[in-house]
């Protein structure tokens, strides 16, 4: 029997930065909310077991929007980190391929989940998407510039991120026992910091976080621009299911 593979979406934040009045997980895009959007791609991707990690006082809506999925819910922490250690420790499995996925890259295709799977079964015990980084990035002390970095070398992170279960929450453990100066922006920063390989694979500009208001600009434009290309609610994962 092949490894199990869980999905976690982490929808416990407010992203503030997106100027709503509900947390951005709850936010409508087009009329499914952000993590509904994220749940179903995850489904569509053919990942039975997913776990969403919400904040208590948003659970009940949680249900409510969720209730057509079949899904694990789990309350967050006052950082990202601690609900995702909370996510792991609610998964009652020993070993495994596990997903972290941000809920506001809603527009995730099916298939660049698939790759991240496909690397993590394929042995890999970190695995990360990015795409290439398209402007110039400068090395800034103050106002003074300091260097400008190779932008060749340089490539974006995206989400969902995989992981070998078992090493992820060793990783997590550790982190949280050590209290070290060190900071993870991100899961694969720190399988880094706990000396596991990261593997990079090819993410997707649709998987792009949406952040701020002209975030959710673009995604309602790719959505109504799906619709119309294709005369469909519904192609490579972008917008199936949009009437539930």
């Amino acid at each position: 029997m092949g490894r199990e593979v869980v999905a976690v979406v982490a929808a416990a934040g407010q992203g503030t930065r997106l100027g709503a009045d509900v947390p951005k997980a709850y936010v409508e895009l087009r009329r499914r909310t952000l993590v509904e959007r994220s749940v179903a791609a995850m489904e569509a991707a053919g990942i039975g077991r997913v776990v969403v990690v919400v904040s208590p006082p948003m659970e009940p809506e949680a249900r409510r929007i969720l209730a057509g999925h079949d899904v694990q819910f789990v309350h967050g922490g006052a950082e990202r980190a601690d609900s995702i250690l909370a996510a792991l420790e609610a998964i009652s499995l020993d070993d495994g391929c596990v997903l972290v996925h941000d809920a506001a890259r809603a527009l995730t295709p099916p298939a660049m989940i698939e790759r991240v799977v496909g690397a993590v079964l394929g042995g890999a015990e970190a695995v990360v998407p990015v795409v290439p980084v398209a402007d110039t990035v400068k090395r800034v002390s103050g106002s003074d510039i300091e260097e400008t970095l190779d932008r060749s070398v340089l490539r974006a992170a995206q989400t969902p991120q995989g992981f070998d279960l078992r090493l992820l929450r060793e990783a997590n453990e550790s982190y949280f026992s050590t209290a070290p100066d060190f900071v993870a922006t991100d899961d694969a920063s720190l399988m880094e910091w706990f000396g596991v390989p990261v593997v990079a694979v090819e993410g997707d500009p649709l998987a792009f976080k949406i952040t701020t208001p002209l975030d959710l600009r673009l995604a309602e434009a790719v959505v109504d621009g799906v619709a119309v290309v294709d005369g469909v609610d519904g192609v490579d994962g972008v917008d199936g299911g949009a009437g539930r």
